[in-house]
């Protein structure tokens, strides 16, 4: 009768096996990177060339302090060798040099990084019809040698009809989905732009969040009394028009909106402000939150 096996081979579980198969592709792809042969690796690491090719196939469960020789002998990290998103040589070296950056610089880093990749040098304008957003952004868009988007007649453009027509034609859902398709060709075609949108938008959720996540977004706000009066300046009256109760619909309707308005990057006040002045406020909103950082050469 054979005696049971006291010591039964150990099964390594699935986490681990996968651990150690990435260390040994990470070890084999830093020693292939700097040139190093595996006999050199043993001599500088003072790890046996047999235990380095266990190492490398995976199947040497290594300890921490042998895979820490590893790691400084091909002059990478202990971190590269076993997470689990493995860093490029590239972001090492930005890694590297942000550790010995001084204060300013790493500061500047974060700030940038925290605005998030996909927002470049795109600011949108959002808030209620009468605020200033078309014609702030088109000045400071001038000053600044970028383009001015006016989203909706982008959108007439795309639909080769006044917006009024789009919306008899194909109705909200239509009109939406023609103004999220706009917002698209603008993030795929422009890096750096100040667009001004309908005061709207933020009543579609999904467009809007794709708004917040590809643009740097300003509130341009103003009290209700002057959002109409400048709307009635602009020669439209229709506001107004057989509506006694507009000043307070339009009340209603900023309210409604605040706590979406409010989910913007920054707020530009233009109550009481001339168009001057409310241009230069944007102009410096801008630049202090570096939303259109300058073009490389």
């Amino acid at each position: 009768m054979a005696k049971p096996d006291i010591h039964p081979p150990v099964t390594l579980d699935m986490a681990t096996a996968a651990l150690l198969l990435r260390v040994g592709d990470r070890v084999r792809a830093a020693r292939a990177t700097s040139g190093m042969s595996r006999r050199v690796l043993s001599e500088v690491s003072g790890v046996s060339p047999r235990y380095l090719a266990q190492l490398e196939a995976g199947e040497g469960n290594i300890s921490i302090a042998l895979l820490l020789r590893v790691a400084e002998a091909l002059g990478v990290s202990m971190e590269a060798l076993v997470a689990e998103q493995a860093l490029t040589p590239d972001a090492r070296r930005v890694g590297e040099a942000f550790a010995v950056a001084d204060r300013s610089v790493r500061d500047r880093v974060q700030a940038l990084l925290a605005a998030g990749p996909g927002k470049a040098g795109r600011v949108c304008l959002i808030g209620l019809r009468g605020a200033g957003k078309s014609t702030l952004g088109a000045a400071v868009a001038h000053a600044l040698g970028v383009p001015f988007i006016e989203l909706n007649r982008a959108i007439e453009t795309a639909g080769g009809m006044p917006i009024a027509e789009i919306m008899a034609l194909y109705g909200p859902d239509g009109y939406r989905q023609l103004e999220a398709d706009a917002l698209d060709r603008i993030v795929a075609e422009q890096t750096r732009a100040i667009v001004a949108v309908a005061g709207g938008i933020v009543g579609e959720a999904d467009t809007f969040e794709r708004l917040l996540d590809r643009f740097h977004t300003v509130w341009v706000r103003a009290t209700p009394e002057e959002h109409m009066a400048r709307v009635r300046a602009q020669g439209d009256t229709r506001p107004m028009a057989g509506h006694p109760q507009a000043m307070a619909q339009l009340r209603l309707i900023l309210t409604g909106r605040e706590a979406e308005y409010g989910r913007a990057d920054a707020v530009l006040d233009t109550s009481g402000a001339s168009v001057s002045a409310s241009t230069a406020a944007l102009s410096a909103l801008i630049d202090q939150h570096g939303f259109i950082p300058e073009e490389t050469p």
